[in-house]
């Protein structure tokens, strides 16, 4: 689909010319990502989707019941890069290929680190972690090399589609709410990234938004 793509915001123009070279750029500077092939452009060979459940829900209405499929889509590079898509529609496959697309757009970038002496590469996360989803609590501990990943499978899966190799994890609520705590591990996952440790204190080079940089050839476009 992304071959014949045309894009139709500022971000996609961009990245169609070539202008924003990596997801890392785009992540930098907060920017929403609205169009699916941006992910296809620069992940697409490592990118590989998992269907973890489909549910049927249903609806009460006065002929009965209206009864829709609900999929729920992990997608990841193995390389700490994970997203999430939910979606409902009356079959099954419409909604696997609109959770695919929805996960591919909630791509977020999860940070890794050590347990104990930084010798090769990161393995596991670099601190604990939370998330909470309905009832469902997850909590992530870094686990030293070797562990595995200790979990139940749905948070396994996602945790192997962000890259990261050990870990330790306990959960409460009502787990066996599949859809729920694999939201919470997401969302556990997610705040990897919101926490500043002292690495990260070193003094900020602020550097200008692609936007603004390349605002003349944006400009060129628009009056086409």
């Amino acid at each position: 689909e992304s071959k014949g793509w045309v894009p139709c915001t500022k971000l996609g123009r961009l990245v169609a010319d070539g202008k924003i070279k990596s997801l890392e750029e785009i992540y930098l500077h907060s920017l929403p990502i609205k169009e699916f092939q941006i992910i296809d452009k620069f992940l697409e060979s490592k990118l590989t989707d998992e269907v973890m459940k489909i549910m049927p829900v249903q609806k009460q209405t006065r002929a009965g019941q209206r009864t829709r499929f609900k999929a729920f889509i992990a997608v990841g590079d193995s390389d700490g890069h994970l997203g999430l898509g939910v979606k409902t529609s009356k079959e099954v496959a419409t909604a696997i290929r609109g959770a695919i697309i929805l996960a591919k757009l909630s791509i977020v970038p999860v940070r890794r680190g050590y347990w104990g002496s930084k010798m090769g590469n990161p393995h596991t996360i670099p601190m604990k972690v939370t998330g909470k989803c309905g009832s469902v609590r997850i909590r992530m501990v870094p686990a030293p090399r070797g562990t595995g990943i200790v979990a139940a499978p749905g948070p396994k899966k996602l945790c192997q589609m962000a890259g990261i190799e050990d870990v330790y994890t306990s959960s409460s609520g009502q787990t066996a709410t599949l859809g729920n705590f694999i939201k919470a591990a997401f969302f556990a996952l997610k705040k990897t990234y919101g926490f500043l440790t002292p690495d990260l204190w070193k003094k900020t080079h602020f550097v200008q938004s692609p936007y603004q940089e390349h605002s003349d050839l944006l400009a060129k476009k628009a009056m086409k």
